[in-house]
């Protein structure tokens, strides 16, 4: 099956209007192709400001949004809230968002599945930390990450996934393409005897972790890596060239990406 490619740039909390329009320029100059799909994951504060200036080929994402429609939770963003902005995309699970904020597989679980209901697009985040690589244990905790999700929603046509080793996130370490490979390649596995072929066959796995225009090209070419999550290279000018790194000349097969 022939998958979208799709790229994402997370700002994480960095920007302001001045610098956002510098993005939002080269952006717009850049050659974006017509077959990938792109979107950028704002600060909520800068939400509105960028779909309003943002090229009409690139979406809007949040970084966040929480596990119910309203209430008395202070500093939260909701569903309800990001639609009435025009976004249609969330970034949950993230491991800053796990590790610093401490939050659970299953708090991630239940935001994913209320974001769904909502009609937003998830871009659900996965990855091991390197204590749990050394040991051995990659493919427990993004299966057991996963899971979680697995249990709450039955519909995962809206869903992308972005395996991040949490170790090459802003270290400037990089999984190598074939190490990268390997996780989506299990993982892929994993969704085919637990949840479906179907949804295996379908669903993008994007790979995020220090991800720049220099390495891009290579973890491109893998079969199962159908995109990237980009963090600090998305607030630079190479974030065009990132977008492009699936690029095929016109002899070469698309084989590789059935």
């Amino acid at each position: 099956m022939e998958r979208t490619f799709i790229v994402g740039g997370n700002w994480k909390m960095n920007g302001d209007r001045k610098g956002i329009d510098e993005i939002i320029k080269f952006l717009r100059a850049g050659s974006i192709p017509a077959n990938n799909e792109v979107y950028i994951g704002v600060p909520s504060i800068y939400l509105d400001y960028v779909q309003q200036r943002k090229p009409k080929n690139i979406e809007v994402a949040a970084q966040n949004c929480y596990k119910v429609e309203k209430g008395a939770f202070t500093g939260e963003i909701s569903p309800d809230m990001l639609k009435d902005l025009g976004v249609k995309w969330v970034i949950l699970g993230h491991s800053e968002r796990r590790a610093i904020f401490g939050e659970s597989d299953e708090l991630i679980a239940e935001k994913t599945a209320h974001a769904l209901e909502k009609g937003l697009k998830v871009i659900l985040c996965v990855g091991e930390t390197l204590n749990e690589r050394e040991s051995g244990k990659t493919n427990e905790v993004v299966f057991r990450q996963t899971k979680a999700v697995a249990d709450k929603i039955k519909d995962w046509k809206n869903v992308v996934i972005a395996y991040e080793p949490v170790w090459a996130i802003g270290t400037g370490k990089t999984a190598t393409p074939e190490q990268a490979q390997e996780v989506h390649d299990s993982l892929r596995k994993w969704i085919a005897d637990n949840i479906s072929k179907e949804v295996a066959e379908s669903i993008r796995i994007q790979y995020g972790g220090s991800v720049t225009a220099a390495n891009a090209k290579e973890l491109a070419k893998q079969k199962d890596i159908d995109g990237f999550l980009v963090g600090g290279a998305s607030l630079k000018p190479e974030f065009v060239d990132i977008i492009n790194a699936n690029a095929k000349k016109p002899e070469e097969s698309k084989e590789s990406k059935k």
